[in-house]
């Protein structure tokens, strides 16, 4: 076993290799020691023949992973930026360890699943999602930008439902997860228990559709046409006049959201969608979120928005540029420059 610690716990039973993180109160949020043991334990059972198939799962009934801990991540920054960096790497190499890993890894994604949480669970071989399941990348609302493969993901969900999602910092019900392509089955929550006991000695495929259903219509996908017509224009500012121009509820509603988002983080993340569309797989996605993000780190918004948000929870954040005008378009480029120290280099598939 890695080294011991009681915020994520592991479990052989029968078959199976169960994970499972352990710190409710936080819905589980993910520290560097949590992602350190389960790296550990994956190259571990990953040698043990007697391991057929991993669940991950999550403690407490909110939900599998808020993401990562991002008061943790606000407290090191202050001190630099070499914590915060060392963490990320850890993290990404350990997404691209699940997302590669040889044997069935199955996601348990109820609740709510968010950031880091995606990551750990979006890039694995079987998802699953359930009535409860609320999935998305909110990094604008704190001045940041999606990561841990989010602008993969989105980028390619179908038509520009993933550019909705990334710039409105908005969830995905468990009805939208499978055709936006950010999960495979739909369980009912209350069938996870025996799921879980069924994977002890049941081969994986059987033992989902022993419990799977057909998911209900999926909203987002219903949305698809105006989401569609205005999330294709070419800036922040281009998508606003659209969403306002179609005049619906739903778009003066996904307009509004937008406006109180950080306009760097905005700009940012549209051009990361835009740019991850073109790259060829997760691994090259990952080494550009790596770099936007070490750049990002440096940027004044982040720390705001996680004071405004997290820390003194007064929900309102000052901005730095503080419009969308005021973002300079060099700025924006900056971010996918390369700077030495502040890139990632995963391992390549054998």
């Amino acid at each position: 076993m890695p080294e011991a610690t009681d915020e994520v716990l592991f479990e052989v039973r029968g078959v199976m290799g169960l994970i499972t993180l352990n710190r409710p109160r936080a819905i589980n949020a993910l520290n560097s020691p949590m992602v350190l043991a389960i790296q550990r334990q994956l190259d571990e059972w990953l040698a043990d023949e007697s391991v057929r198939v991993v669940v991950l799962t999550g403690s407490g009934d909110r939900g599998l992973c808020a993401g990562g801990d991002i008061v943790a991540i606000f407290q090191d920054a202050a001190d630099g930026l070499d914590t915060p960096l060392t963490f990320w790497r850890e993290e990404y190499a350990l997404d691209v360890t699940i997302a590669r890993y040889p044997k069935p890894f199955v996601a348990l994604m109820d609740g709510i699943v968010l950031g880091g949480g995606i990551g750990l669970s979006a890039h694995s071989s079987h998802r699953v999602v359930t009535e409860r399941s609320r999935l998305g990348m909110p990094e604008v609302t704190i001045g940041f930008v999606p990561d841990v493969g989010g602008t993969y993901l989105y980028s390619r969900a179908p038509g520009e439902l993933g550019t909705h999602l990334g710039l409105t910092g908005g969830m995905a019900a468990g009805a939208d997860a499978i055709p936006l392509g950010l999960a495979d089955y739909y369980v009912p929550s209350e069938a996870l228990p025996g799921l879980i006991e069924s994977l002890e000695t049941t081969p994986v495929e059987d033992a989902l559709a022993a419990v799977s259903q057909t998911p209900p219509d999926s909203p987002l996908m219903t949305a698809r046409t105006w989401i569609d017509d205005a999330y294709s224009a070419d800036s922040v500012t281009g998508i606003l006049d659209r969403l306002t121009a179609l005049g619906t509820a739903e778009a003066l509603e996904a307009a509004a959201t937008i406006r109180t988002k950080a306009p760097l983080a905005l700009s940012v993340t549209l051009e990361s969608l835009r740019r991850a569309r073109r790259l060829p797989d997760l691994d090259a996605v990952l080494e550009q979120e790596f770099r936007v993000s070490a750049r990002s780190l440096t940027n004044p918004d982040m720390a705001e928005g996680i004071r405004a948000q997290v820390i003194d929870k007064d929900r309102n954040p000052r901005w730095n540029p503080a419009t969308l005008a005021d973002v300079d378009p060099a700025m924006v480029a900056d971010h996918f420059e390369p700077r030495a120290g502040r890139e990632l280099e995963l391992p390549r598939a054998s």
